[in-house]
Order: structure tokens, then C-alpha cells, then sequence
């Protein structure tokens, strides 16, 4: 199998630890999503990372659908309940993690491209800022003295919290998380010391 994306897309790096994870032979495509004449496109209508191209030629996206897949086709430990309420407390914590992830990376692009276009809305970065604050609130509160995200043992939420805590430091350092938010910085250190984040790490 191939996924196909970047080394600085949280997403894909999402996918990436699952698959170390799980032990998967996973083979990355670096592509890019700004330019017509990518693998990407031809593989993915939406043209967006990550997508991962199966052995038969088949493609599947997004991050989401694919860490999940992944979590069926190995049974080395298990990162999603089976059923019920606990697979949708699982699947809400990633949930959560990628909507900072969207709010982020919303904010960044229109900081990047407002500024070519003669304009930034300030509002709109208000509001997606307001969601990420309120988003990493809520993964302290929801961990709170635990050692894990979900029932104490780890899962996709924990990979999920940990790439997006990181990739907040990686692009927005100025939102300084691990001093408001102490047991997530212990969280983190936990959690940046497996080798699958270490493997990934985003480039400095």
C-alpha cells in the first residue's frame, strides 16, 4: 500500500503513527495539493492528503476512514473498540483533535494567502482561534489525571491528541499549551517518546 501526502500534514502523520502502530508496511508518496499534475488528483477527486492507494489500484480517503481500516486489517494492538459507546468515544476524541487540526490550518492559510489577496479577515481567525483554544480545553479536561485519552490504555485517541498538540507547537508556537495545560505537556512527553512519533516527527 502507498499513502500518498506530505511531511507536514498532521493528518497524514495521523495515519502514519496508526500504521506504525498496527505495523503495517506502509510506503509514502510525497506529493504536493497546489498544482494540477499530481499524483494526487488522479487518485483522489478531492485532492486532498492523505489518501491511501491500495494494491488493486483503489484509492480511500480521508484520515479517518483509513486509520480505522488499518485498525481491521491487523490485529496487533487494537486502537478502535468494536462497537458501541466506546468506539464512539474513541472516534469522538479524534473527532475532536482533528477539528483543532481544521481550525489551525484554517487559520494559517488565511494568514498565508489573506495578505496576497490585499486582505485578512480577522474575524474569520477570531472564530477558528476560538475553536482551537476551546478544542485543546477540552482534551485537558477529558484527560485529566488519566495516563490515557480512553480508558486508560492507548488507543487512536491518544495518537490523534499527541499529533495534534504537536503539530500545534510545529506551526503555532505561540500558543503555548504545555504551560496552560500541565497534564497534557505530561501527556506529551509520554507520548512523543514511542517510536512511531519519532519516526514521524515533523521536520524542523
Amino acid at each position: 500500500m502507498k499513502l500518498v501526502g506530505s511531511l507536514t500534514s498532521p493528518y497524514v502523520r495521523k495515519v502514519r503513527v496508526t500504521f506504525l502502530e498496527k505495523k503495517i508496511d506502509l510506503e509514502l508518496v510525497i506529493d504536493g495539493v497546489w498544482t494540477p499534475d499530481t499524483i494526487l488528483n488522479k487518485i483522489n477527486p478531492l485532492g486532498k492528503v492523505p489518501t491511501l492507494q491500495l494494491d488493486d489500484g483503489s484509492s480511500m480517503y480521508d484520515s479517518r476512514v483509513i486509520v480505522e481500516y488499518a485498525d481491521a486489517i491487523s490485529p496487533v494492538g487494537k486502537l478502535i473498540p468494536n462497537t458501541g459507546r466506546e468506539k464512539a468515544t474513541v472516534k469522538t476524541w479524534e473527532a475532536l483533535a482533528d477539528g483543532v487540526l481544521d481550525a489551525l490550518i484554517l487559520t494559517r492559510l488565511e494568514k498565508t494567502w489573506g495578505p496576497r489577496n490585499g486582505q485578512v479577515c480577522d474575524a474569520w481567525v477570531e472564530r477558528q482561534m476560538g475553536k482551537a483554544h476551546a478544542g485543546l480545553l477540552q482534551m485537558s479536561v477529558g484527560l485529566g489525571q488519566n495516563t490515557w485519552c480512553f480508558d486508560n490504555h492507548f488507543s487512536l485517541a491518544d495518537i490523534a491528541v499527541g499529533v495534534t498538540l504537536a503539530y500545534t507547537s510545529f506551526r503555532f508556537p505561540e500558543i503555548d499549551w504545555a504551560t496552560t495545560y500541565p497534564n497534557l505537556n505530561e501527556f506529551y512527553k509520554k507520548i512523543s517518546q514511542r517510536s512511531s512519533f519519532i519516526e514521524t516527527a515533523f521536520p524542523n
